[in-house]
């Protein structure tokens, strides 16, 4: 499938709106992808502390593995997402969403494997199970608005959600119905709340 025609908001896969700092961590889409998946992560480090760059260094292999103990346990980890949302609403991109980004790993979402190959990764800064702050989900649905205005979109899944048992990011802590309430998006296009 050909990449979508740029636009005001888009250029050759780069959003506008996002600082960019490109990550060597991704590869080519499987030819004839149709780019149809939001999937929203979670994501500190360390783990529950805010507002460093070591989520930027990570997704850029450039994090010092020795600055603090919780690194030395994910030494050498290559993985990046399309966009990070920052708690007060900034926005990154670090990979093209003409490109398959590196951040849903053994995944499957209705019935079809490997999500990097079809989906667009959005990391918000936070931890499993907490809450998410106002500013984020603005961000957050303004970028997806933006996303399914250039690629055929049709559903948003958290990470928990397409590699369940393995991964639980967001968690109970993101709220799904504001999400669909500020998209104004079908509920189908969103998981199940439980």
């Amino acid at each position: 499938m050909k990449p979508p025609p740029d636009n005001a908001l888009w250029s050759g896969g780069w959003y506008r709106f996002a600082r960019r700092l490109d990550s060597p961590n991704f590869g080519p889409r499987p030819a004839g992808a149709a780019i149809d998946l939001v999937v929203v992560h979670s994501i500190s480090l360390p783990p529950g502390e805010y507002g460093g760059d070591q989520v930027q260094a990570l997704f850029t292999n450039t994090l010092d593995w020795q600055a603090h103990p919780y690194f030395r346990a994910i030494e050498g980890l290559q993985v990046s997402s399309h966009f990070y949302v920052r708690r007060g609403g900034e926005l990154w991109q670090f990979v093209s969403c003409d490109d398959r980004a590196w951040h849903a790993g053994t995944s499957s979402w209705q019935g079809r494997d490997n999500c990097n190959d079809f989906s667009i990764g959005i990391e918000l800064e936070g931890i499993e199970g907490g809450p998410f702050e106002a500013a984020q989900y603005e961000a957050l649905a303004g970028l997806c608005a933006a996303i399914s205005q250039r690629y055929p979109v049709r559903h948003i899944a958290g990470h928990e959600h397409v590699a369940p048992g393995r991964k639980q990011d967001p968690g109970p802590g993101f709220d799904w119905p504001l999400l669909r309430d500020s998209l104004g998006w079908l509920p189908e296009s969103f998981p199940p709340v439980t």
